[in-house]
C-alpha cells in the first residue's frame, strides 16, 4: 500500500467515533488517596507565608522532569490573554539552580512562566529551597489538582519519574493515584516509544482504557514498522491529536474490538504507612483483586475498613459518576 492512502479519509473520522471521555483526575478516599481539594491546598502550602517577588523570565529554567505535551493550544492562548489583561494572580514556585548561581528552576507555573516571556513581562514567583524528591511531588500534586493534564501526558510524567530512579510510593504521591493506577501508566509509557507518544501529542479527547488498547496493539512486534510509517506520513501530522490517536488506532486495528490482553498476570503491591503500624499486601489478576493486612495494627485497621466499606464504597461511586 502507498503511503499516501494509508490515512485516506481519515479527516472525517471523528464523526465516525464514538465520543471519549477525557480520563477522569481522581481524587483519593481518606483511607487510599487524597480529593483533588486536598491536593489543591497542600500545593497552597508550598506558596503560604512566602515573600512573592518578580524575576526575569529569562533567568528562570524549565524543571528536571517535563509534564506536557502540548506547548501552545487555546487554554495557553486564553491565559496569556487573561494575563495581559489583568496580570499574574497567582505566583508561580521555583528553586534556586542547583548548580548555576543566580539561576532559577521552575517547580510548577511552566504555563504562567511562558506567558509571562511571550509578554515580555516579570513573572510572580515564590522562592523555595527544595530536594529533587519535594520537587517532583510538588509539581506533580499541582498539577493534578489544577492543571488537567490528559491521561498521557500524567503517564509519561510517571515513566519519567521512574526512570529518573524514584520509586513508586513517589509517583503515587505525586500524581495523587493508587498503586493499580500508577501499573497502568508506566505499562502504557513502556509499550509505547516516547516519540511515537509525542507524534500522538496529549490527545485530550482520549481516556486511559483506550491508551492501554492501542499500547497493546503498538505493543505487538508485527505493527512495529507500520507504527513508524503511520506516524511519520505528511496526512498524520495535519490532523488534530485525538484524531492522530484515532487514525493510529483505526489503522493497527481492523477488527474494530476492544483489544484484551490474553491472560492478564498477577501483580502485587504493597503498601505501609509510616509507623509500619501495618503491612498491606494488594494482589489483583485482573479478574480478582484480593487485600491481606499483617503487622500489630493489621486486626484494628482491618475492622475500622469493614466499618466504613458503606462510606469506601459510596466514595468511590461518587468519584466514578465524576469522571463520567
Amino acid at each position: 500500500m502507498a503511503r499516501k492512502n494509508l490515512l485516506e479519509g481519515l479527516a472525517d473520522l471523528q464523526d465516525d467515533q464514538p465520543s471519549v471521555v477525557s480520563y477522569p483526575m481522581r481524587g483519593a478516599g481518606k483511607s487510599l488517596v487524597r480529593s483533588l481539594d486536598e491536593l489543591a491546598k497542600q500545593a497552597d502550602k508550598y506558596l503560604e507565608g512566602e515573600v512573592v517577588v518578580e524575576i526575569d523570565p529569562d533567568v528562570v529554567d524549565a524543571s528536571f522532569v517535563q509534564d506536557r505535551l502540548a506547548q501552545d493550544n487555546d487554554d495557553f492562548r486564553e491565559l496569556v490573554e487573561a494575563i495581559r489583561t489583568r496580570g499574574q494572580d497567582t505566583p508561580i514556585l521555583v528553586r534556586p539552580h542547583a548548580s548555576v548561581e543566580g539561576r532559577f528552576q521552575v517547580v510548577f507555573g511552566h504555563r504562567r512562566l511562558r506567558a509571562a516571556r511571550e509578554l515580555g513581562r516579570k513573572v510572580k514567583a515564590v522562592v523555595k529551597s527544595l530536594d529533587d524528591r519535594t520537587h517532583v511531588i510538588a509539581q506533580g500534586q499541582e498539577n493534578s489538582a489544577r492543571a488537567n493534564l490528559t491521561f498521557i501526558e500524567r503517564a509519561l510524567f510517571a515513566k519519567r519519574l521512574e526512570d529518573l530512579g524514584y520509586d513508586r510510593d513517589v509517583i503515587s504521591a505525586a500524581l495523587a493515584s493508587n498503586p493499580a493506577s500508577i501499573s497502568k501508566m508506566l505499562s502504557v509509557g513502556e509499550r509505547i516509544p516516547a516519540d511515537v507518544i509525542r507524534a500522538i501529542g496529549d490527545a485530550p479527547g482520549i481516556g486511559r482504557e483506550r491508551w492501554v488498547e492501542l499500547s497493546l496493539l503498538v505493543g505487538k512486534s508485527a505493527n512495529s514498522e507500520k507504527v513508524r510509517e503511520i506516524v511519520s506520513d505528511v496526512h498524520f501530522n495535519v490532523l488534530s491529536s485525538d484524531d492522530r490517536f484515532l487514525a493510529l488506532y483505526a489503522a493497527l486495528n481492523r477488527s474494530a474490538r476492544s483489544v484484551k490482553k490474553k491472560e492478564p498476570a498477577t501483580t502485587t503491591d504493597k503498601w505501609e504507612p509510616r509507623d509500619k503500624g501495618v503491612l498491606v499486601e494488594m494482589k489483583s489478576s485482573g479478574k480478582s483483586y484480593a487485600i491481606s493486612m499483617k503487622s500489630k495494627n493489621a486486626m484494628r485497621f482491618g475492622d475500622f475498613l469493614s466499618r466504613n466499606w458503606d462510606a469506601l464504597y459510596a466514595q468511590f461511586l461518587d468519584e466514578v459518576s465524576k469522571g463520567d
